[in-house]
């Protein structure tokens, strides 16, 4: 035991997220979504940026599938997703980008980067980029204690006896912190049954990790502490409307160029996309007001002599893949 106090005195010596006197729903640590305060939901959302951090995805060992997934979150909430990057496990890269990406958009994801081994420094690299220190999250702490189930290749593994492993979870439990910032402010449990917290840096840097199942989830069971912060949409989300048209993209533009100018001043983006290989294309149009894009249906329908469809190759006929038509 005294071992054990000697390789964690050092931790639970500082004056991080203390644990709560008892654990209740009002808890930051244990409550899961609404542990955010209604002081984090001041600044109102409108725009997204994502980092995605590791050597892996660059290197093409794994396919990024987090930031997809964040676009679709982002357009089905309205906010306007503006950057997703890929970088490499480097501090300098991480610090540029995390420092640039929170001075210019409300909602900031990073995704990887905060395991156990040696090129997991997401967290530590956040906090240089803010200048803030690591700190031992003392709930997250205790709940990876009881959550987390045993390794079948660490079959001696438990958390009274110092070895490198125990070191190396530590790893994941130390968070940035900023002294001037009120701890609940600062990481958040969205889910009863994870020990992960999302820790918040800066206002608006959220970090997750890289495991899609676990950052998909922690995303999902953070939209509750957003949607106040989305007051300038109203509720309507964002509507997307695809007319498949078989007009190649030179004879649609200058209709659509028109357009555009016409409903931009309403919020309405319009799209144009070919489609390699097929004898259609499509035209989106994308706005939160969605009585207002069903109006301009049938004018584009009629514009590019084409088809109100729910998928883009809902009106395909069999044909030779390798064909590709002149756009």
């Amino acid at each position: 035991m005294l071992n054990r106090l000697n390789l964690l005195t050092r931790h639970f010596a500082r004056p991080y997220f203390t644990r709560p006197s008892a654990p209740t729903l009002s808890s930051p640590f244990l409550a899961g979504p609404f542990a955010m305060t209604s002081a984090a939901h001041a600044k109102p959302i409108h725009t997204a940026a994502c980092l995605i951090i590791g050597d892996e995805v660059l290197g093409g060992k794994t396919i990024d599938t987090n930031s997809p997934f964040l676009a679709k979150f982002c357009f089905s909430l309205g906010i306007q997703l503006k950057r997703v990057e890929v970088i490499p496990d480097d501090e300098e890269d991480i610090i540029e980008a995390i420092r640039r990406m929170s001075s210019r958009y409300d909602f900031v994801v990073t995704s990887g980067g905060i395991g156990p081994t040696h090129d997991d420094i997401t967290y530590s690299s956040i906090a240089k980029a803010f200048n803030l220190k690591l700190q031992l999250h003392e709930a997250a702490f205790e709940r990876m204690k009881r959550l987390s189930k045993p390794h079948p290749m660490q079959p001696n593994f438990d958390w009274e006896t110092p070895s490198p492993g125990l070191n190396a979870k530590l790893r994941m439990v130390e968070l940035p912190f900023d002294p001037k910032v009120p701890a609940e402010h600062q990481a958040v449990f969205v889910a009863d049954d994870m020990w992960v917290p999302v820790a918040v840096v800066n206002g608006n840097v959220h970090i997750l990790p890289g495991v899609p199942r676990l950052f998909e989830r922690l995303l999902e069971n953070l939209k509750p502490s957003l949607v106040p912060r989305l007051t300038h949409l109203e509720g309507k989300g964002t509507h997307r409307f695809m007319i498949s048209t078989p007009l190649p993209e030179s004879a649609v533009a200058p209709f659509l160029t028109e357009l555009a100018a016409k409903v931009e001043p309403r919020g309405v983006k319009v799209g144009s996309y070919p489609r390699w290989g097929k004898k259609r294309n499509t035209v989106t149009l994308v706005g939160a007001d969605k009585e207002f894009l069903e109006s301009l249906v049938q004018e584009v329908e009629a514009g590019v002599q084409g088809k109100l469809v729910s998928k883009e190759d809902e009106l395909d006929a069999p044909e030779d893949e390798d064909r590709v038509y002149s756009q």
